[in-house]
Parts: structure tokens; C-alpha cells; sequence
């Protein structure tokens, strides 16, 4: 996920004081919600957002259809929305209001049509969905506005009065690209869901090419930015990827088909390349994807086929993901209008880690046309610093991981270190393995493979070439073709290590293991804690550790967070909208759902934001029998709405939320209250929201994360190798690696301590309950919503020394 530059603040809130949205009225004020440009998944949930946010705040919304032909043709393209019209709408693709690339809005004459279309209106307010080109036609509109205005006047198309009513146009944009080439923002709404057309094409493609042993050649949309190719190439293992900001140098054709060789020799039988659409050489020239077959067969007579993905990445259901980013930034995008003042410049919602913030829509613009200028310039690598922080690191990850050397430049240190999955199973954990592997190899480490968890670790081997052997060394072919699997191929168990201490120690002496990664939940994290106690009696264990968090429940201390929770996030989503429109069908039908998750509300709260639900019952927002059946919580509202034309509902609920209010009761409840207004039904997710194929995010992170905590260990070992040996006791040797705000940071798991829950098994304080007031909102309940860390609007040229300062301040950053 993209981290871009934000720089000094301009504060527009008392920081010592909470400020909620209540406060913000839009009545009076009309907004118009326009897409244009290219299409994107995740489009649809922003419409939404707007709509109802605004409607909410009692302001007027208008749909205005076809993009910006839409405002000039005015007619029955503007259209006012209301609150059911924006139904159904989260799950749909593409953009149902319809977008189009207009040549009159690029005239004089087209802009001032469209003036007069919202001055009737009196809309003064414009949120807008698109790339760079339409959000800079909306600047560009804004800055215009009052000549336009004045000429309107002089035509006698309106009057004065209505010009001095009107005169000030409200910008806000949400970037909606596929391609996610936009400075200013971690990720554009529709590339997280174009990632998954793409693994679900490779994933599918690898199974008839290992079948026949063929290499394949992708082409993956990216005419200017190869961060769908460079992102899906570390997400599904490809052995070379071609994108516009890495020209391969001269000779790049031999080093390609070497590689690909030695993979078959190494008994891989299957190739695959990704190419970007717009793949260059170091002369500019572009490299096609024929032009690349031919290579192959030519050079290695390998069976190859190619495969172009094209409009298959823009279409379908937009992902988990983007639904919540693009509600997220609708919402944002509402309240942004609401603040702004005469003077306030045109911004863009962004995402930077976990928090929504505001840019001015001209500096994201003019870095954005700054990489394409670079990359004229063949300054390519100026063009990789400007896409950002992580797109940088994408790329180094992809370098560190692809190119294996030769045994004989291959380094080599004394190091022997160790991997294993603790807790539950994981989507992901596979490909942090993976990871942890091959940089560590990279790194000249020895790297041992521990089967089943702390409790394989205590079994270890007993006597020689006894089964199973629970400790072994693993190698770099061993884990090819791992990032796709799903669960955790190592095995693991939630025994923790304190009964088994003593067999720890002796395997750690036995096998001489330097460093530790242990990739797991929360037993992973009780686990760490446990053997940094044991140092004292066993000096053994004073070793660098560090741990990454993987866990569905994403309830662990120290991370915003965790490997498989995204995918799981998927399986909900997906899951409640079949059920949606199954209810759909039968009309007057409420549907209670159980979701995973121990005490952790994570996967309620977020799965019922992205699925469109009416409530999500969750354990860290204590409810009673009065609450279930108030209006502001759930059975009168559900009664009303079935009053609508949105005859359907939807509840989430966590499953440890409550003792005594369990999904039976509530089933029972919502049957008996509701009778003869709508009946009920029950599914418990179950398991099914562990398994299955890790998403893309899950895939990229658990390799990034997994890559960034090798390096840690590196770093740590020749820090605390002394005297001929490894010798660790101090604090910060024993670290979580953790996703926190804005940055990956490295914590001593003892400073966790205080943050955690130990009861409950959850931190004391977890980002996305503020979540929880955009989720009912968007459902219609009346609420508070602290906007607190909103009305912030930031600036892009000064972010890289904020960047700067907080890398040497935390350590280090993603």
C-alpha cells in the first residue's frame, strides 16, 4: 500500500477537543457525485457513501449521470438521489451512473452549459470520482467559476441575485483508477479488486501450465504505472515481471531465459511472466508480450502462451477492500464539502495507512504528470521515489526475492535461523514463509523450517532419520510455489511453549538456531512473551525473536493489522452477498449472521461496513435486551425499513459478543418480534473464514512484512554476535513487527504488555471502532461520529522529511 508525501498541517481543529459531525449541518446545500473517466470497482460504494452521508447531514444530492457530458447536456442526467435509490448498489462493478469521456467539457463553451445546469440546481458542491485528468477538469471548472458566473449574468441566462447565491464551487475528488497511479494516496479505489481479477487468472493459469509444463506471458493493464503488474508479479511468485518504471538493461533477454532454465532444472515445471501494457526497454522501445514469447520459444523452445487480461481487471465485484476505502473516503468526502470555506483550495481524499486525509488536488496532480516527465527523461528512478515510499519497496522486495544467485556468490554467514506458524491457520502465512526463506537465504542464513508450532519444536528429532521430523532445514526450491496457498503448509498448533521449555532449549542447542521468526496470533504473541521470561534459565533462548502477526481475528497488540484477516474479510463480504440477494428474492426477510473472531470485533464491524449491514453486534460495544429492540438498534429500525422498498436485512454478529445474547437468541428475538412484519433466518460463517486461497493483500503484505522482519534479524545477529557466539538479552531483541498508523514498526513485545487485554485476548484500543459510527450511519441509525483527526488538510511537498523524521524516530517504515 502506497505511502505518498504529506507535510505540514493546516490545523482546522482545536486538538485538545473532540469535535463531532453533529455539528456540521448541510441543510441548504446541494451536492452533485459524478464519475468519469475509467470505470473502477468500488466506484458504486462511493455514490453511496456520498449520497447517504449528505442525505443524512439533510442536505440535497444529486446524481449527475455520464460524468461531466452528463453536466453539460443537464436534463434528466442531474438527478436528485434519495436514500433507496443508492440500494444494491455496493456489490455492483463499474459505475452505474454511467461515465464517458466528454470532449464539450474541455471548451469554454461546454464549461459554462454546466455552470448554468448546477447554478439551477443550485448545486455548489462536486464530488468526483475519477482519474487525474477529470480531477483537474474539476479544478480547473472551480477556478473559472465566477468569470462563468459573471458571463452567465451578462448573457441574462441567470440574475444577480442567483450569481452572488452561488459564487463560491466546493471540490472535493476520490481517485477511482484501476491503476493506482495517483501521488497522494496508498491506494486508488478499484486497484485492490483489479488485483484480484489478476490472481484469479494466474492462480488459475498456473494449473494448466503446471499440467503441461508451459511458460506463460501476462499482460496486465498499466499503461503508465506498473503497480498492478509489480504487485500481482510479488502475489503470485512470477519468475520476471516487465513494468514501465524498472526498464530491463541491455541483455535482459539472456538473463530472463537463464533464469527460466534454471527454474525447470530445478524441477518448477511452469513459467510465469508478467508484462505490463506499457513495458519498456533502456531505449524506450516497448516490449510486447509476443515480442516476449517468441524469445522463449526461440532461446528455450518451451510450450508458451500468452494471455491478455484486459477489461477482465475492471469488471467484477469490487473486493472487501475497496468497498470500505471508497465508503470511507464518500464519508470524508461529505464532510470536506461541509467544512470548506471560500478560500478553501479543491482537495482529494487520500488514505494514508489507516487514517483518511485531505490533499490539495493540484500538488497530487502536478506529482502524478512529475513521474511521467521523469520516466520521458529515462530518470526512472527518480519516477520509483515519486510513486512513493512503498511502491519503492515493492519493487525492492520483488528484486530481493526473484533473482536467485549462484552458490558461488551466494554469501554466506554462521547463521542458522528458524520459521514456524503458531495459532490458528492463516491465508498468507504461506507466503510469509516464503518470503522469510528466500531473503533469508539471500541474507547467507542457514534457514530451518519448524513443523507444527512450539510443540513440533519441543519433539525436534530424536535420534537420526526418525519420522516425522518435526526441525529441517528448507532451501529455496522448497517453498516455490507457496504465496497461493492457503492455511500454513508448515502446520501449526496453538500449544504454547511453557511446558515445553526445556525441549525448546535443548533443540535450539541441538540444531545451534541464532534467530527466531514465528509468524501467528495470539498464542504467537504469548509465546514470545513466554520464552523471553525463560531467558534467565535458558541461555539458549537469548536470541533476536521477532514475530508477525497472522490472524483472522486481528486482535493483536502492537498492529493495526494482520496476515488473513483480509481474505477473510472476502469470504464474509462474498457470503453476505449471496445471502443479500437471496433475501432480495424473498423479500421481507432478515438474515442474522455469525462471524469468527474470539472476543475481536474486527471482522463484524469492517465485514458488515463492506457488505452493507444493518447492525453488528461485537463485544467491545456492550448491549442489552433494550438495545436490541430499540429503533436505534435494530428491530423497530428493521420493522421500518421493511416499510421501504429495501425489503431485506442484515445482521453481523461476533461470536463471543455476548454470553447470554447468543445467535440463537437473537434468532429468536428477531423471529418473535418481527412476526408478520418479516421473518428470519441464521448462518454461522464458521471455518469457511479461514480457508481458501489468500487475497492479494494478504499475499503482499505477509511477503513484504515477512522480508522486512529477515532484514531485522540480520541486522540483530551481527549487532549481538560477540565473542564467536550470539548472545541477546536485552528488551528490544524480542519485537513484534507491526503495522501501526502509517508506518511497519519494530516493538519490544514487553511495552505490548500494557496495551493488551489478556482476559479477552484483545488490545485495550483498536483503531477501527471508529469505524463503527460510518457503519451505522451508512445504515441509517442516528449516531455520533467523532471528526476529530478530520479537517485536515495536508500538503504533498512536505511529507517525505515528516517521512524522514519518523523513520528515525520509530525505526523503521513501510
Amino acid at each position: 500500500r502506497e505511502t505518498h508525501h504529506v507535510g505540514e498541517r493546516i490545523a482546522l481543529t482545536m486538538p485538545d477537543s473532540k469535535k463531532f459531525f453533529e455539528n456540521l449541518s448541510g441543510a441548504g446545500k446541494a451536492i452533485g457525485v459524478l464519475t468519469s473517466g475509467g470505470d473502477a470497482q468500488g466506484m458504486n460504494a462511493a455514490v453511496r457513501a456520498v449520497v447517504r452521508m449528505g442525505i443524512y447531514v439533510r442536505a440535497k444530492v444529486y446524481f449527475i449521470h455520464e460524468g461531466y457530458q452528463g453536466m453539460v447536456d443537464g436534463g434528466d442526467n442531474i438527478k436528485e438521489a434519495t436514500w433507496e435509490s443508492v440500494s444494491s448498489m455496493l456489490q455492483v462493478g463499474g459505475t452505474v451512473i454511467g461515465s464517458a469521456r466528454c470532449k464539450d467539457f474541455r471548451t469554454h463553451e461546454g464549461r459554462l452549459r454546466a455552470a448554468l445546469n448546477l447554478v439551477r440546481l443550485g448545486i455548489t458542491n462536486l464530488c468526483v470520482i475519477g482519474g487525474d485528468g477529470s480531477l483537474t477538469g474539476a479544478n480547473l471548472f472551480r477556478e473559472e467559476w465566477n468569470g462563468l458566473l459573471k458571463e452567465l449574468v451578462e448573457l441574462g441566462q441567470i440574475d444577480e441575485a442567483a450569481a452572488e447565491m452561488h459564487s463560491v464551487l466546493h471540490i472535493v475528488g476520490m481517485v477511482g483508477s484501476i491503476d493506482n497511479d495517483f501521488c497522494g494516496t496508498d491506494m486508488t479505489i478499484g486497484t485492490d479488486s483489479a488485483l484480484h481479477r489478476i490472481i484469479e487468472v494466474v492462480d488459475a493459469i498456473m494449473t494448466t501450465a503446471q499440467s503441461h509444463q508451459r511458460t506463460f506471458v501476462l499482460e496486465v493493464m498499466g499503461r503508465h504505472c506498473g503497480y498492478l503488474a509489480l504487485v500481482s508479479a510479488l502475489a503470485c511468485g512470477a519468475d520476471w515481471v516487465l513494468i514501465p518504471e524498472m526498464p530491463p538493461e541491455d541483455g535482459w533477454e539472456d538473463q530472463m531465459c537463464q533464469k527460466l532454465s534454471e527454474n525447470r532444472a530445478d524441477k518448477k515445471r511452469l513459467n510465469i511472466i508478467i508484462v505490463a501494457e506499457g513495458a519498456i526497454d533502456s531505449h524506450n522501445r516497448v516490449i510486447t508480450t509476443d515480442y516476449v514469447k517468441d524469445l522463449v520459444v526461440g532461446c528455450l523452445g518451451f510450450d508458451t502462451r500468452v494471455t491478455i487480461l484486459g477489461h477482465v481487471q475492471r469488471g467484477g465485484t469490487p473486493s472487501a477492500f475497496d468497498r470500505i476505502l471508497a465508503s470511507r473516503m464518500g464519508v470524508e468526502a461529505v464532510l470536506a464539502l461541509l467544512e470548506a470555506s471560500s478560500d478553501t483550495p479543491a482537495c482529494v481524499v487520500s488514505l494514508c495507512g489507516n487514517q483518511a486525509v485531505r490533499l490539495p488536488l493540484m500538488e497530487c496532480v502536478q506529482m502524478t504528470q512529475a513521474v511521467q516527465k521523469a520516466m520521458d527523461k529515462k530518470n526512472f528512478e527518480e519516477a520509483v521515489k515519486l510513486r512513493g515510499r512503498s511502491f519503492e519497496n515493492n519493487l525492492n522486495t520483488y528484486k530481493l526475492l526473484s533473482y536467485r544467485k549462484t552458490d558461488s556468490v551466494m554469501p554466506k554467514s554462521a547463521f542458522n535461523v528458524a520459521v514456524l506458524n503458531v495459532g490458528a491457520p492463516a491465508a498468507g502465512m504461506n507466503a510469509a514463509v516464503r518470503s522469510a526463506v528466500r531473503v533469508g537465504i539471500t541474507e547467507g542464513h542457514t534457514m530451518f523450517a519448524v513443523h507444527d508450532g512450539f510443540e513440533g519444536f519441543s519433539n525436534g528429532q530424536v535420534k537420526p532419520y526418525c519420522t516425522p521430523v518435526y526441525i529441517k532445514e528448507i532451501k529455496w526450491g522448497d517453498v516455490g510455489g507457496w504465496t497461493g496457498q492457503g492455511g500454513s503448509l508448515l502446520g501449526t498448533k496453538r500449544t504454547l511453549p511453557v511446558k515445553h521449555m526445556d525441549k525448546i532449549a535443548e533443540q535450539m542447542r541441538i540444531h545451534n538456531i541464532n534467530a527466531l521468526l514465528v509468524i501467528g496470533g495470539f498464542e504467537a504473541y504469548l509465546g514470545l512473551l513466554e520464552l523471553l521470561a525463560a531467558r534467565f534459565r535458558h541461555p539458549e533462548l537469548c536470541v533476536p525473536m521477532v514475530m508477525i502477526p497472522a490472524t483472522v481475528s486481528n486482535n493483536i497488540p502492537g498492529s493495526d493489522l494482520s496476515i488473513g484477516a483480509d481474505t477473510a474479510l472476502n469470504a464474509i463480504t462474498a457470503t453476505c452477498d449471496r445471502i443479500k440477494q437471496s433475501a432480495s428474492g424473498t423479500k421481507r426477510r432478515v438474515f442474522i449472521i455469525e462471524t469468527m473472531g474470539g472476543y475481536c470485533g474486527y471482522l463484524a464491524t469492517v465485514g458488515a461496513l463492506a457488505a452493507g449491514a444493518d447492525a453488528a453486534y461485537i463485544y467491545e460495544e456492550p448491549f442489552d435486551i433494550r438495545d436490541l429492540q430499540a429503533r436505534w438498534c435494530n428491530v423497530e429500525h428493521l420493522t421500518e425499513k421493511m416499510k421501504t422498498s429495501i425489503q431485506r436485512g442484515l445482521v453481523l454478529r461476533n461470536e463471543c459478543c455476548n454470553d447470554n445474547f447468543t445467535t440463537d437468541f437473537i434468532y429468536q428475538l428477531y423471529s418473535e418480534e418481527g412476526k408478520g412484519v418479516f421473518d428470519c433466518r441464521k448462518n454461522v460463517l464458521g471455518h469457511m473464514q479461514q480457508g481458501g486461497a489468500p487475497s492479494p493483500f494478504d499475499r503482499n503484505y505477509g511477503t513484504k512484512i515477512a522480508a522486512k522482519a529477515m532484514q531485522w534479524i540480520s541486522k540483530k545477529l551481527k549487532e549481538f554476535y560477540v565473542e564467536g557466539r550470539v548472545f541477546a538479552n536485552t528488551e528490544d531483541s524480542a519485537c513484534l513487527l507491526g503495522m501501526r498508523r502509517r508506518a511497519l514498526v519494530f516493538q519490544p513485545v514487553t511495552q505490548l504488555k500494557d496495551e493488551t487485554d489478556f482476559v479477552h485476548r484483545i488490545p485495550k484500543e483498536q483503531w477501527w471502532l471508529k469505524l463503527r459510527p460510518l457503519m451505522k450511519i451508512l445504515a441509517k441509525y442516528k449516531t455520533s461520529y467523532d471528526v476529530s483527526d478530520a479537517g485536515q488538510l495536508e500538503h504533498v511537498a512536505g511529507l517525505r522529511t515528516i517521512e524522514e523524521n519518523g523513520r528515525e524516530k520509530e525505526g523503521e517504515e513501510e
